[in-house]
């Protein structure tokens, strides 16, 4: 019998997430995987029992994972979750045990079953529960969460393959330092564009200074308004939006005529559940002829591994960097959560476990 430490949702959330709405249970995970054959029998007497006829595919595909890293992230506040079940989330780690053939005892992995420290996982219960992680040649185990994982995917395919940038045009970047918004930037000035990124604090707009970000703002010290009329005076020709809220109705009338606009979140608005009352966005969107995108990275999970050798290969040139905000310690997973809300991270924020 294997025991898991699991993170559970005690009840929704209701504004800001709080210690309160989390709690701390051991779970013993039945069968293991190491008395499979006592599973099946189980399952042929069941089927027997119920008519049902024999699929031995799942039991012979499950894997059990040690989790190593597990991610926190933003969406995670406003995903739908059911109380007393994990939380939300994926992470990387090491087989323990497989009954599939396509995965070794002792090889890393990538895993999506929660806030657990141990799983039983399967590849052909759903198509996320486990994955082979890329080849992160001499990169740190972590880098499966970030860079070259789901935040580095989602900056590629929605700012490369849905944005298609053109050399000269101007790129604006909110939410700039976090996983995303620092891997969009650099991305962008590798496809030759001039990049605006606003961050919240000196030292991570210090930080986008340094990937090559042409203009840098705090957006607690200049308005928006003020920080375009200055940076983008021939206007906006793609904006990768991860704030939302009155930040994008501040920027759209910056935008050029047949600019696109890619809405990857809007983390400014994730703690308040009343109507925002703002002015409409929508006739901009119509004056300017706009293309909005609204992305979700796991639409392109099958297509990943055609981004995979081209981010390696600029990681390795040094065109592309990243930072990890490294949290020790399973029951500090709560903790790293919150501080996704109040500035606490630099690019992707991590739980060791």
């Amino acid at each position: 019998m294997v025991k898991s430490k699991v993170w559970t949702l005690k009840q929704q959330f209701d504004g800001q997430p709080k210690s309160s709405d989390f709690e701390l249970v051991d779970e013993d995970l039945i069968p293991s995987i190491g008395s499979l054959e006592w599973k099946l029998l189980v399952y042929f007497q069941y089927c027997s029992e119920s008519g049902y006829e024999y699929n031995t595919q799942f039991y012979f595909s499950e894997v059990l994972v040690e989790a190593e890293y597990l991610s926190v992230d933003p969406y995670m506040r406003v995903y739908k979750k059911e109380t007393g079940k994990p939380m939300i989330g994926s992470g990387v780690g090491k087989v323990l045990k497989s009954a599939n053939t396509s995965y070794k005892e002792g090889q890393k992995v990538f895993v999506n079953a929660g806030w657990r420290t141990h799983a039983i996982v399967s590849d052909k219960h759903s198509p996320y529960e486990v994955r082979h992680l890329p080849p992160l040649g001499d990169l740190p185990l972590s880098a499966g969460l970030g860079v070259m994982g789901m935040p580095g995917m989602t900056a590629y395919f929605g700012f490369i393959d849905t944005c298609k940038p053109k050399i000269g045009e101007t790129v604006l970047v909110n939410g700039a330092a976090g996983a995303v918004g620092s891997v969009v930037g650099q991305l962008a000035k590798i496809k030759g564009c001039t990049v605006i990124g606003f961050a919240g604090s000196k030292e991570k707009c210090d930080w986008l200074t340094s990937l090559g970000f042409d203009h840098v703002f705090n957006y607690k010290e200049t308005d928006v308004k003020t920080a375009l009329n200055k940076s983008a005076p021939k206007g906006v020709d793609i904006y990768f939006d991860n704030v939302g809220g009155q930040f994008t109705v501040d920027a759209l009338p910056y935008m050029n005529t047949f600019g696109r606009v890619l809405v990857c979140g809007a983390i400014s608005t994730y703690h308040d559940g009343s109507p925002m009352l703002m002015p409409n966005p929508f006739m901009f969107i119509l004056q300017k002829k706009l293309t909005v995108y609204g992305f979700i990275v796991t639409d392109v999970l099958n297509r990943w591994n055609e981004a995979f050798p081209e981010m390696l290969l600029w990681i390795q040139q040094g065109k592309l960097k990243f930072r990890e905000t490294v949290t020790e310690g399973f029951d500090k997973m709560p903790e790293a959560f919150f501080s996704l809300f109040s500035g606490g991270n630099i690019g992707k924020a991590v739980v060791k476990v």
